[in-house]
């Protein structure tokens, strides 16, 4: 049976034999790199020893970058981001995606200890891959994306993570996935029954200390 390679990734642990487990995926263009700096400045004060996995996405050519080459979880086929989807592209990147959390359990992390988190495409890739997964996940971390293919999550999704805590923040001067993007993703999670938390801040499409500020706090009730 042909199997896709693992992702290669980024690991940090905030101390030793980890009890729980960050799966956190990065935008369009970044790698996993890019959230590495924020560990340290999450306060964790109350959490479990946590492992952090930061996968690389591989390389695609992006439709809307002219074909260029970048490191993507899928493909960008129009600026309004829904009106054309690259639906296979998603559901391959949520196989990846499954395989780490896979791994995270073969390591001993129960899949109730792992949140999934993502910035922009990343966080779509969290809901994308959290909304279908077929075990009860710790969390959602949502930050400055949206809900990919929407039409087929009431069909598709797992009834295990109906109660999963939903976290989604977003800058109101977001101009690549603009807020009122993201507010339809969450209004439409909220009427599947989903506990959405929603933040909003005075931000661009990026992250500010206000909103790390509030990582922390979550993560340590999704955890304990």
């Amino acid at each position: 049976m042909h199997t896709t390679p693992l992702l290669e990734t980024i690991e940090i642990t905030t101390a030793d034999n980890p009890a729980a487990s960050v799966i956190w995926m990065h935008g369009l263009g970044a790698d996993g790199g890019d959230f590495v700096p924020i560990v340290r400045e999450l306060d964790l004060a109350g959490c479990p020893a946590i492992r952090f996995v930061f996968p690389h996405a591989q390389t695609m050519p992006v439709t809307i970058n002219n074909g260029y080459v970048m490191r993507a979880w899928y493909d960008i086929l129009a600026m309004d981001l829904v009106r054309r989807e690259d639906e296979a592209g998603l559901r391959k990147s949520q196989l990846q995606i499954e395989q780490l959390i896979a791994r995270e359990i073969a390591r001993g992390i129960p899949a109730d200890k792992i949140v999934l988190a993502g910035f922009s495409q990343g966080c779509a890739m969290v809901l994308q891959t959290g909304l279908r997964h077929p075990q009860k996940l710790a969390g959602m971390l949502c930050l400055s994306g949206y809900l990919p293919i929407h039409a087929t999550v009431a069909e598709e999704r797992s009834e295990q993570n109906l109660q999963t805590p939903i976290f989604m923040a977003h800058g109101r001067g977001d101009g690549v996935v603009t807020i009122d993007r993201a507010e339809t993703s969450r209004d439409f999670l909220k009427a599947l029954g989903y506990q959405v938390e929603w933040h909003e801040y005075m931000m661009p499409h990026s992250v500010c200390e206000e909103e790390i500020a509030a990582i922390g706090p979550w993560l340590r009730r999704v955890f304990t």
